[in-house]
């Protein structure tokens, strides 16, 4: 426990130092750092390849699923992706240093916001290899050091692609430390990590619900979190029903195992009988199992019962809980119990209940006639993104460059003192 402990420490307390160097590093140094990450990844596909390959040999003799082995796999496609995701984070803009408002005080001075680095973030992520590249480029680009920390599954291919952008790093003449890779797959580390409050700003975890738990209930530092994805489109009774079925129809089927995929749908009584059996129809085809509630199941008979604990549940799969409700307050009241403040929608022709709709569902992303699938970064014109936050402090739905910073006030005087 000792040598761990002290393994970690000295691990972060490395990441600071080079949190140091990259917070001051100018835009055009940092992107050309990043672009040729993004050509030392093609140059080494072989290498990458070749640890890659011992993850998935690890994983199949573990019996993993085929799904999580997928997810594990890298191909020279994948590793093309990853590199063409650099040059898109170097080709957007820079937040640091960015001045957002300054004002006038009456003794002359001149007060202002900037936008600053955060320091150290770790990510502490599960399963997918890229997201060891997607994070640490958004973090470098944003001037932060960053300690990564993926799952074991993954422990190979991860300290590769660390290893060659802490080198790219290095032999541009750039402190290695700011990109720190926990190259031990014990758990414990993990807790270790988590108690270092003076040495780490920022801890964002990655992966499923018990995880983002285990790591809330532990941590002595800031966490930006979503627990999950318990995504809902109300369907209203002033709704255009050809457009309430193809958004429900996307924002369940177009990939059902992400975060704002929907998992509930809600329907006024009004337009049930006429909506439910054709977007019943058209979920089946594309292999949806239904679950209703009693009114639904007198229109759908032959679907499932849903239970109340169904309602809070993130499947992050086809299927789908239906419930017929008496209004637009008996369906954001329905939101508000079972929902987890991520991505809702109603499909309306009422300008009045979109806007209600809007200002009273408390989640990080609201929608009006649009699918719940488009709470995305690159689909918000942000550009790449770290993760969702349902969290209301700091940050709120997708987590771009500008969120991986801080503010701090800066002062122009002229030799004001206070009296």
């Amino acid at each position: 426990m000792g040598n761990l402990a002290d393994y970690v420490f000295n691990k972060a307390l490395y990441a600071k130092a080079g949190a140091r160097e990259i917070g001051k590093l100018s835009s055009e140094v940092k992107n050309g750092i990043l672009i040729k990450m993004a050509e030392k990844l093609i140059e080494k596909t072989d290498e990458i390849l070749s640890e890659n390959q011992k993850d998935i040999a690890n994983a199949e003799q573990k019996g993993l699923s085929k799904a999580l082995i997928d997810r594990l796999r890298l191909t020279p496609q994948r590793i093309n992706d990853m590199s063409i995701g650099l040059k898109e984070v170097a080709s957007l803009p820079d937040p640091v240093g960015e001045i957002l408002k300054m004002w006038r005080r009456p003794n002359g001075m001149m007060v202002g916001r900037m936008r600053v680095p955060i320091g150290v973030i770790a990510i502490i992520y599960e399963s997918r290899p890229n997201v060891t590249v997607d994070a640490a480029s958004l973090c470098l680009k944003a001037g932060n050091a960053v300690i990564l920390r993926g799952g074991s599954e993954a422990f190979n291919s991860n300290r590769c692609l660390a290893g060659i952008m802490s080198e790219t790093l290095k032999q541009n003449g750039v402190h290695d430390g700011a990109v720190t890779y926990l190259d031990v797959t014990d758990r414990e580390a993990i807790n270790e990590m988590l108690k270092l409050d003076c040495l780490i700003d920022l801890i964002i975890p990655r992966g499923g619900e018990g995880l983002i738990r285990t790591v809330v209930e532990n941590s002595r530092i800031p966490v930006l979190k979503h627990y999950k994805g318990v995504c809902h489109v109300y369907v209203d009774n002033e709704a255009d029903l050809e457009m309430a079925g193809d958004i429900c129809f996307n924002a369940k089927v177009q990939r059902p195992a992400t975060c704002n995929a929907m998992e509930t749908m809600l329907v006024h009584k009004d337009i049930a009988a006429e909506f439910l059996p054709e977007i019943a129809t058209r979920l089946r085809q594309a292999g949806v199992t239904l679950k209703g509630c009693d009114k639904t199941r007198q229109i759908l008979q032959d679907i499932e019962t849903v239970s109340d604990e169904d309602f809070y549940k993130e499947y992050l799969d086809l299927i789908l809980n239906v419930k017929i409700v008496e209004s637009i307050d008996d369906a954001m009241t329905h939101i508000s119990q079972y929902g987890s403040s991520h991505s809702d929608a109603i499909v309306t022709k009422n300008y009045a209940k979109a806007m209600r709709f809007l200002r009273e569902v408390d989640s990080s992303a609201v929608f009006v006639n649009a699918s719940t699938r488009l709470n995305d970064g690159y689909q918000f014109g942000l550009g790449a993104e770290i993760g969702i936050s349902t969290d209301k402090i700091h940050a709120r739905g997708p987590m771009g460059l500008e969120e991986l910073t801080s503010i701090k006030f800066i002062v122009f005087g002229s030799g004001q003192v206070r009296v």
